[in-house]
Formats: C-alpha cells, sequence, structure tokens
C-alpha cells in the first residue's frame, strides 16, 4: 500500500513539473507561426509596425483578451484569433509571452 502511495505522489510530482514545460514549449511553437512575425522573437514588437512590446504587457487576462479579439485598427491590426486557436493554446501562448519579460 505505501508503495502505491509513493508512486501515486511521484507521478503527481512529476505531472506538476512537466506540465508547465510542455505548456511553455506549445506555447513557444504557437508564438513563432503566429505571433514572432510582427512581435519580434524576444517580445519586443516592430517598432515601424506600431506593434507594441509585450515588456510593457499588462495582465494575462489583457493578453488573453487581445489574442481571442484583435487588436488596433488601421492598416496594421492585430487579428482575432477565436475559432483559430483553442483556449488551451491561448493560454499556453500567453504563458509563453509571460515568460519573455
Amino acid at each position: 500500500m505505501n508503495h502505491r502511495i509513493r508512486t501515486a505522489a511521484f507521478l503527481l510530482l512529476a505531472a506538476s513539473i512537466a506540465a508547465p514545460v510542455f505548456a511553455q514549449s506549445a506555447g513557444a511553437d504557437t508564438y513563432k507561426a503566429k505571433c514572432q512575425m510582427c512581435h519580434a522573437a524576444d517580445g519586443t514588437g516592430n517598432k515601424a509596425m506600431k506593434v507594441p512590446s509585450f515588456k510593457d504587457a499588462k495582465s494575462s487576462d489583457d493578453l488573453a483578451a487581445a489574442v481571442k479579439s484583435g487588436k488596433g485598427t488601421g492598416a496594421v491590426k492585430m487579428p482575432a484569433y477565436t475559432g483559430k486557436l483553442s483556449d488551451a493554446q491561448i493560454n499556453d501562448v500567453v504563458t509563453y509571452v509571460k515568460g519573455l519579460k
């Protein structure tokens, strides 16, 4: 019985450590495919295009809302990703972006 409890505890610990790493990796892949072209590899944005830096980003909720609904007006507008990315993908990319600071 103690062996099963130790094994279960070990598996839960391993999963809790691995989950953020997996989200970071999945977020990085999504960021590279969808965001990096305008926001740069390091999240500093593109001043010529008037794309803001993630270094100035507010909360995770604000970032998620921008990803879901899009942002900006005129020629340089971030597209909305609702329906194009799942909620899990959006959360992963927000986690990745918050880690760029």
